[in-house]
C-alpha cells in the first residue's frame, strides 16, 4: 500500500465537502501529502484558518452548503478558477438524526436526506461538468448503507441511496472515463459520533459485533479514498467500498436500548 508522500496524486486537484473536520479534514490531509492540490468546503468557517495554516498554499477553503446548488457550483468553480482543472471529488459532507420513525420531525427527516443525498447529486453534477475524461467521484456512505439501526430511519435510508447513487452515476459517466465509488464506513470517532463515546455500554457494543478487534480511523479511511482516487483504482465504479472491521456480518448496536438503559451505578455508591 501507497504511504502518504508517495507522490500518487501528483497534478491532481480535487474538492473535498465536509473537509474542515472529521473524515473530511483527514482525506484532504491525505491528497495533499500524495501531491494533489485541494478545494475543501465547509460550513464550519471558523475552522478555515487552522486549515490554511496546516495544508498552506496546495488548498483552499469555501463556505458551502451542498444543499445549495450555488454553493456547490462556486466550490468548484474555484477548484478550476484557483488550480486550474479538476479529477476528484469527495462528496464528504454528512449530517445524522436520531429518532424512531413515530416520533421523526419531518423537517429535521428531511434535512437530512438533503444533506446526505442532494449533497452528492449537485456535487456530481457540477464536478462531472467540470471534469475533462477521467478523473473520480467519491461518496461518504456509511456502513448503514446495508445494515439498518432502529432510531436512524433518515440517515440509513439516506445512506442506502448514496450507495446506488454511485452506481446510476457510474453508469452514466463511463463512458467518458469517471469513476464513482462510495465508502462505507463503520464507527469512526469524528465530531459526528463523538456523543456515542459518552455511553461506554454503545461502544462496547459497536466492539463486540465487529469481526475485527481493531479501532477504525479517520486516516484510515483517508486512505481508502486516497486510493479510489488514484489511477489504481482504475476498474474500480459503481461500488460500495465497507470500511467496518466485517460489523456488516453481524449486527447493529442496540442505540435505543442502550439510551433507555439506566445509568451506572458511580463506584462506591
Amino acid at each position: 500500500m501507497h504511504t502518504p508522500g508517495s507522490g500518487r496524486l501528483t497534478g491532481k486537484v480535487a474538492i473535498v465537502t465536509g473537509g474542515a473536520s472529521g473524515i473530511g479534514l483527514a482525506t484532504a490531509r491525505r491528497f495533499v501529502a500524495e501531491g494533489a492540490r485541494v478545494v475543501i468546503g465547509d460550513l464550519a468557517v471558523d475552522r478555515f484558518a487552522s486549515v490554511q495554516g496546516e495544508l498552506g498554499d496546495s488548498a483552499a477553503t469555501v463556505q458551502a452548503d451542498v444543499r445549495l446548488e450555488a454553493d456547490v457550483e462556486a466550490l468548484v468553480a474555484t477548484a478550476v478558477d484557483r488550480f486550474g482543472r479538476l479529477d476528484i471529488a469527495f462528496a464528504n459532507a454528512g449530517v445524522g438524526a436520531f429518532a424512531p420513525i413515530v416520533d421523526a420531525d419531518v423537517a429535521q427527516w428531511m434535512h437530512t436526506i438533503e444533506v446526505n443525498l442532494l449533497g452528492p447529486l449537485l456535487t456530481t453534477k457540477h464536478a462531472a461538468k467540470a471534469m475533462s475524461n477521467g478523473g473520480s467521484i467519491i461518496f461518504t456512505a456509511s456502513l448503514n448503507a446495508v445494515q439498518p439501526a432502529a432510531g436512524m430511519s433518515a440517515y440509513c435510508a439516506s445512506k442506502a441511496a448514496v450507495a446506488m447513487l454511485a452506481q446510476v452515476a457510474a453508469m452514466e459517466l463511463g463512458p467518458r472515463g469517471i469513476r464513482v465509488n462510495a465508502i462505507g464506513p463503520g464507527l469512526v470517532r469524528t465530531g459526528l459520533t463523538e456523543a456515542m463515546w459518552l455511553i461506554p455500554p454503545i461502544i462496547d457494543d459497536f466492539d463486540e459485533n465487529a469481526p475485527l478487534p481493531t479501532t477504525t480511523s479517520a486516516d484510515d479511511v483517508g486512505s481508502l479514498v486516497a486510493f479510489l482516487a488514484s489511477d489504481e483504482s482504475s476498474s474500480i465504479t459503481g461500488t460500495l467500498q465497507l470500511i467496518d472491521r466485517g460489523a456488516h456480518t453481524m449486527r447493529y448496536p442496540d442505540v435505543i436500548g442502550h439510551l433507555a438503559a439506566p445509568a451506572a451505578p458511580e463506584p462506591g455508591a
